[in-house]
């Protein structure tokens, strides 16, 4: 554990090592207490807001908690799946945390010491907590481009003031020396690394994560666009970010600094292999005429929110995650932003009830608008009602239902919890995490999807099903049969409800063992007919 650990000690600490295993040794012990409570406390329902109020007072060194949870991340194998699943959560939750008091710090400082990189760097942090994202290795690998440059620099004009060892401390005033490093950045970037606008899958996330365009060359326009300004800086060459519609550019000043004059810039488009523009060209560019006010520069502050509401239009289009990890984490930031934002704080407060997650902290979000804008009244008053149904049918919940295979209702349930499945339809493979003798869902839903098409109709068992695509999908028997190669689910889920994969079957944690005390006995016994001991 020593080599992820030595980053917070410096050569010249004098440092008690038995006192530090002892905190290590007591913040791994705590990690694993709040880790497994986590599964018997929330297995019902989502992690409530209140849920991490126990990591948000610990009693120990955050980065020896955070390298237990690694450790049972890392744990080899398939096992410990439950633990896996809560100790990512609280990973996620802890580092979200930081980073959020991070960009916080960073919005505060003047807007000459907020690099676009660094603001860059944080988004990318924030929707990406358990990825090894840092802005020290981000910009040592701008760096290292910057240097490529300096080398076809050097062939073109060896006595060129950015190829000093203080350049980039001092911009180069000569319209001409400023043209050599741009054509010298097209050279390295667009030809020799193969930098180019992502034209073919332009709504991937992945365009917008900075660590992501350096790792696959490929980008949206304010991605590249932030890249490109880094590099022209680090060589003396001050460009600007504009927020242009549609296609965001960078300026670059050919008349007099700080001029006004839209047409003395030549506008650069990053995503079009550094191209340069007029004005005119620029409204090619997009089709369409636009004002004077969108040639101008922007600040980083606006670099971020046009970053964040790419990523928010993203997460409103997602259709497989059904969590909306992309917009929960998008409103995020922009709420961290813009905080008294009210068409930002109805959608959160719209999707957190539309989950079904947070009741009290929808109420927060509504009474916040309600005080920020009065004129919600309608609204809020509908989402504040239904929200306090939700809030009364959580106490009249009594204990977990449990299923007995013994009782004669359920005897025409064939399969059972943890075995690998195929549809015969769809032909999805999937696992079982519950079961009902009958279709249980509401008459909408059996009419929408066409229920009573099928020999049995609803008056069958019907499967919940963890799906290899992420999904989650409720199943007639008569659809399901085994799988002759049954494999993993990569379900993001999985370990809510399976401690364990043991090649061809899963085994159910404690909880969800609890509501279907028999099943356990009868999947070992499906498994010994169907694969043999052998294969297990």
């Amino acid at each position: 554990r020593w080599p992820s650990l030595l980053k917070y000690y410096s050569h010249t600490d004098g440092v008690s090592w038995l006192e530090e295993y002892k905190a290590r040794h007591n913040a791994g012990l705590e990690a694993q207490r709040i880790v497994a409570s986590f599964s018997k406390r929330f297995f019902s329902e989502h992690v409530p807001c209140d849920g991490f109020s126990d990591i948000e007072t610990l009693g120990c060194p955050s980065h020896f908690f955070e390298d237990e949870l690694m450790c049972i991340l890392n744990m080899e194998g398939r096992i410990g799946l439950t633990w896996k699943y809560y100790a990512k959560k609280i990973l996620y939750f802890l580092r979200q945390q930081n980073i959020l008091k991070n960009l916080k710090e960073y919005l505060q400082r003047p807007t000459d010491r907020q690099s676009f990189l660094e603001g860059a760097v944080l988004i990318d942090q924030y929707c990406n907590p358990l990825s090894d994202i840092c802005l020290k290795s981000v910009q040592a690998q701008v760096d290292d481009i910057t240097d490529k440059v300096r080398k076809v620099l050097r062939t073109k004009n060896p006595r060129h003031p950015s190829l000093a060892s203080k350049a980039g401390e001092v911009l180069i005033p000569e319209v001409e020396l400023q043209r050599q490093v741009l054509d010298a950045m097209n050279c390295v970037l667009y030809e020799q690394l193969k930098y180019k606008g992502n034209e073919l899958d332009y709504y991937n996330s992945l365009n917008s994560y900075i660590h992501q365009v350096l790792i696959r060359r490929t980008g949206i326009p304010i991605s590249l666009s932030v890249l490109y300004l880094t590099i022209a800086r680090q060589l003396g060459v001050k460009l600007e970010p504009v927020n242009f519609p549609s296609h965001f550019l960078l300026r670059w000043c050919q008349g007099k600094e700080g001029s006004t004059d839209i047409f003395d810039y030549t506008y650069i488009d990053a995503f079009g292999k550094g191209k340069q523009l007029t004005v005119k060209e620029c409204e090619y560019l997009i089709g369409h005429h636009v004002t004077e006010e969108f040639y101008g520069v922007v600040t980083s502050k606006e670099v971020l929110q046009r970053m964040v509401g790419n990523l928010l239009n993203l997460g409103k289009r997602e259709s497989t995650d059904q969590s909306y990890q992309l917009l929960r984490d998008s409103l995020d930031l922009y709420l961290a932003m813009y905080p008294d934002n009210v068409q930002h704080l109805m959608l959160q407060a719209r999707l957190y009830f539309h989950l079904g997650i947070w009741p009290e902290k929808v109420l927060d979000i509504l009474q916040h608008i309600q005080a920020l804008d009065p004129s919600q009244h309608g609204a809020v008053g509908y989402l504040v009602q239904h929200t306090l149904e939700h809030i009364e049918r959580r106490k009249e919940e009594v204990g977990p239902e449990v299923k007995h295979r013994s009782d004669e209702k359920h005897k025409e349930v064939c399969f059972s919890i943890g075995l690998i499945m195929k549809h015969k339809r769809y032909g999805y493979n999937c696992v079982i995490y519950g079961w009902d003798p009958a279709c249980m869902m509401g008459h909408e839903w059996i009419r929408n999807m066409n229920v009573h098409s099928l020999p049995h109709g609803p008056h069958q068992p019907f499967y919940n099903v963890l799906v290899e695509d992420g999904s989650c999908r409720y199943a007639a028997q008569e659809n399901l049969e085994h799988n002759s190669e049954p494999r993993e689910i990569p379900h993001p889920d999985i370990g809510r409800y399976f401690s364990e994969f043991t090649g061809v079957h899963y085994l159910a944690n404690t909880e969800l063992e609890i509501r279907y005390p028999e099943d356990l006995e009868l999947t070992h016994a499906t498994v010994q007919k169907i694969y043999g001991s052998g294969k297990e």
